[in-house]
């Protein structure tokens, strides 16, 4: 596998990190060397090796959920950059 510089740098456009032509000539073939790593996995058989979720035998790690008051929006609200008095106004990230 042979990631290129465009490729790096839509990810990174993705991850909205902006990163210097020093940077991506350094993480281009880093990211290939990680990639290339990744993909000898595809060469083992795992047929009939159970499929694991946890590390652990965990049956049921998560607590109850229980009823309680909830933070006022004007406190949730009152840190933010931008709000219209009743959510968070971010920009938009789709397109």
């Amino acid at each position: 596998m042979k990631i290129t510089k465009q490729e790096v740098e839509r990810v990174a456009a993705l991850a909205r990190l902006e990163l210097s032509e020093e940077e991506i000539e350094k993480l281009t073939p880093q990211l290939d060397h990680i990639l290339s790593y990744v993909a000898k996995l595809d060469e083992l058989d795992t047929e009939g090796v159970p499929v694991t979720t946890h590390t652990q035998s965990v049956t049921n790690a998560f607590r109850e959920d229980e009823v309680r008051e909830s933070l006022p929006r004007e406190k949730a609200l009152a840190n933010t950059a931008k709000e219209n008095g009743e959510a968070f106004v971010v920009p938009k990230v789709v397109g």
